[in-house]
């Protein structure tokens, strides 16, 4: 009897390799944030204009995401995420060296816009490396990417304290997290990215004709799950510190303490996920969590107190950890749509959710009060539990 073939091992250093592409794509953002006043006072802007220029990065976003797919057809999603995180490095370094308002707006524009196109490529590159385990494994690179953020703030935070300039700071991280990008994309999967796909998944793209309108309607449910994560997210970055503070009299330290708990619990569940979504389904995780962000939040709006509210960001966290990763894995792979198409029109649609969030949020909260503006957290797991059917379920 001929022996079977053997097994191909899974590729750990391309893993290796996009996990640290996410770790690097957020280092990159956050280690500015911190420098953000002293840009503010050396071009002598008003929160009115830093505001608008900072906005330059998410319009940058929704210009340049659709053009991403067209990109990682003619180049491969691992160059394109290598290369285009050496642009990001660059496109934020020049925002030392902007000397007005207009080239701040311009250059985090197009920082903005390479930003969503390096997004698209590391999550196709990840899903790519995920078929090769054949197991779930990409929740991980988005807590990777949650740790680089935190990693970032920290990097900027200390460069601020010890006075490095400004110039000085942003052109040595960048040219440091560059050259990482750089020498991880060797270990990259090489050939096209739908090389990787299954015989089921080839078959069932070239056997299988949706209509158009049906691929809409799953592109649109996706995309309500990916805005409903991103709104979560939102709430405790743009609302949690302001709702604590103002409507429930917490101190200036223990304000902060929101985000802290959110962020900490939606990292772990990134971690963790892969287990619990090879478990039970990414169909029954985001149902649970779509049910932990509704319940969590509403127990926290219904009997408000500090605790509470600490402990229902730190429970909305944790249902929110693994949605957004949901709804590319599913994006990518629906029958019938070119290589990164899914996770273009994805990313796209979760920025439009990120740009909504925050007005929406205020408008609310200007009428009836921060604590009813919250309520779409609450919103937003209820948008999980109803769209999560759209999901895969448990694989038998």
């Amino acid at each position: 009897m001929p022996s079977a073939p053997p097994v191909p091992a899974p590729p750990r250093a391309a893993r290796a390799a996009v996990g640290t592409w996410f770790f690097v794509n957020a280092v990159l953002y956050t280690n500015v944030l911190p420098r953000l006043p002293e840009i503010k006072d050396a071009l002598d802007l008003s929160n009115a204009a830093l505001g608008t220029a900072l906005a330059g990065g998410p319009v940058g976003a929704l210009v340049a995401a659709l053009w991403s797919a067209p990109l990682i057809r003619r180049l491969g999603s691992g160059r394109v995420a290598a290369y285009g995180l050496v642009a990001l490095a660059a496109g934020m370094a020049g925002v030392a060296a902007a000397p007005s308002w207009l080239a701040l707006a311009g250059v985090l524009f197009v920082a903005g816009g390479v930003d969503a196109v390096v997004d698209v490529a590391q999550n196709a590159h990840g899903l790519r490396v995920q078929r090769r385990y054949d197991r779930s494994i990409f929740n991980a690179f988005h807590g990777l990417w949650s740790i680089g953020a935190v990693s970032g703030a920290l990097i900027g935070s200390a460069a601020a304290g010890l006075g490095v300039p400004l110039g000085w700071h942003l052109a040595g991280v960048g040219a440091f997290f560059a050259l990482v990008a750089l020498v991880s994309a060797r270990a990259m999967l090489p050939g096209a990215d739908d090389d990787d796909r299954t015989p089921e998944e080839h078959a069932s793209a070239g056997r299988t004709r949706i209509p158009w309108s049906r691929t809409a309607l799953l592109l649109g449910a996706l995309g309500l799950l990916a805005a409903a994560g991103v709104f979560v997210e939102d709430a405790g970055a743009s609302w949690s510190a302001i709702y604590l503070r103002e409507d429930l009299g917490a101190g200036a330290a223990v304000a902060g303490l929101g985000l802290v708990a959110l962020q900490t619990t939606m990292t772990l569940g990134r971690l963790t996920g892969d287990r619990v979504v090879d478990r039970f389904g990414q169909r029954a995780v985001t149902r649970a969590g779509g049910v932990l962000i509704a319940a969590g939040m509403g127990a926290a709006l219904a009997f408000p107190s500090v605790p509470s509210t600490l402990a229902g960001f730190a429970v909305a966290g944790l249902g929110a950890a693994t949605m957004v990763p949901a709804a590319y894995a599913a994006a990518d792979s629906l029958p019938g749509l070119p290589a990164g198409a899914g996770l273009a029109l994805i990313n796209w649609l979760l920025r439009v959710g990120l740009l909504a969030s925050p007005p929406l949020v205020g408008v609310i909260a200007d009428a009836a009060g921060l604590r009813t503006g919250l309520l779409t957290v609450v919103a937003a797991g209820t948008v999980a539990v109803l769209v999560a059917g759209v999901l895969q379920g448990r694989r038998r």
